[in-house]
């Protein structure tokens, strides 16, 4: 465990027993929930009310996302698809607009999505990736490098699909199958909160956690590539 950075991933404590869950828990030196100048920075940053209430909000939505509750530590079953609690925790923030940004490859899940959005009673902005035809060329990729060489590619172009988002005062975004560095992109362009419904890994089907979970199996290649 590095000595000088945070590393939970790697904590030596069980849940049950760490500082971050429980009042006088175990914690590594390097615990962030040790560091109180740290803390007091984060509880400045939440008394702004709309970031106070865009967390409260978020909290209540987790809560909601499991039946049982109060029925003891072990009752509590997950109980909602992501797609459902986008849709209410959306309208628990009174949003009216959602921009929706998808992979070409997408196009009829995204189709399918911005139906059920719409029918919820929101007005769906949609961007397809392709937007703006730009040339891969013009940002330095050669023809050998392009995905199906000798052809007109254009570029995914996250860029755009956020410019078009912020100009139509999307209220909330969400994210289907952007390209790993393109979702980084869109989300430091796109001025208003994003959410994740489709992280895209190709060979999975869009489920990045199989080659996580196969890693000591059917994906321990992975180690050593």
């Amino acid at each position: 465990m590095n000595d000088s950075y945070s590393s939970c991933a790697r904590c030596p404590f069980s849940t049950k027993e760490r500082l971050c869950f429980v009042g006088n828990g175990k914690s590594p030196s390097t615990c962030p929930t040790l560091d109180n100048d740290l803390i007091d920075d984060v509880r400045t940053e939440y008394s702004d009310p709309s970031i106070r209430e865009f967390a409260r909000q978020a909290s209540l939505q987790e809560g909601e996302g499991y039946s049982g509750r109060g029925q003891g530590i072990t009752a509590p079953k997950p109980s909602k698809p992501r797609i459902l609690e986008i849709v209410e925790f959306a309208r628990r923030m009174n949003y009216s607009k959602l921009g929706l940004v998808f992979c070409t490859g997408l196009s009829r899940e995204a189709a399918i999505v911005e139906s059920f959005l719409s029918d919820k009673g929101f007005l769906v902005v949609s961007v397809i990736c392709k937007a703006g035809r730009i040339p891969k060329e013009e940002i330095g990729v050669k023809d050998h490098e392009k995905i199906r060489p000798g052809t007109d590619e254009s570029m995914c172009n996250p860029m755009i699909q956020a410019f078009v988002l912020n100009r139509a005062g999307t209220e909330f975004n969400i994210m289907m199958g952007l390209c790993v560095g393109h979702d980084s992109i869109f989300l430091k362009y796109s001025e208003a909160y994003c959410t994740v419904l489709v992280a895209k890994d190709r060979p999975t089907g869009h489920n990045p956690l199989a080659a996580v979970y196969t890693l000591e199996s059917y994906y321990k290649h992975l180690k050593d590539e």
